[in-house]
């Protein structure tokens, strides 16, 4: 039996997000190539599809490990990209108070000026 180690898990989701962030960049980078090759040339384009970094062996079957009601780590493989499953740490419903919603659009503006890929 496999035993649960929060600090090795702890860095493999870092090592996750990491991933996740590089090749978030490479997307943006690849849509703005695109984007701007439709608008010199006009029509559509058909490009290549980007090149992502190699997956890492190490986070092949990464499990969630959040502590489930039992108390046990949970174990469930299908992880977002905060490194946990749609069960302890998936998609936010986003805030429904004004105050919450003006917040999140000045992190909003914050995180396109530090987007610098």
């Amino acid at each position: 039996m496999l035993t649960y180690d929060p600090d090795v898990a702890a860095r493999l989701r870092r090592l996750w997000r990491a991933y996740h962030e590089q090749c978030s960049c490479i997307s943006l980078a690849y849509d703005a190539a695109v984007a701007a090759f439709i608008a010199s040339r006009g029509g559509t384009a058909n490009p290549r599809p980007p090149r992502y970094p190699a997956f890492p062996d190490e986070l092949r079957g990464l499990a969630c490990g959040a502590r489930t009601r039992r108390g046990e780590p949970c174990k469930r493989t299908d992880l977002m990209i905060s490194g946990r499953c749609k069960f302890h740490g998936g998609m936010s419903k986003g805030p429904t108070s004004r105050s919450g919603k003006a917040t999140a659009m000045e992190n909003l503006e914050k995180r396109r000026q530090r987007a610098d890929c």
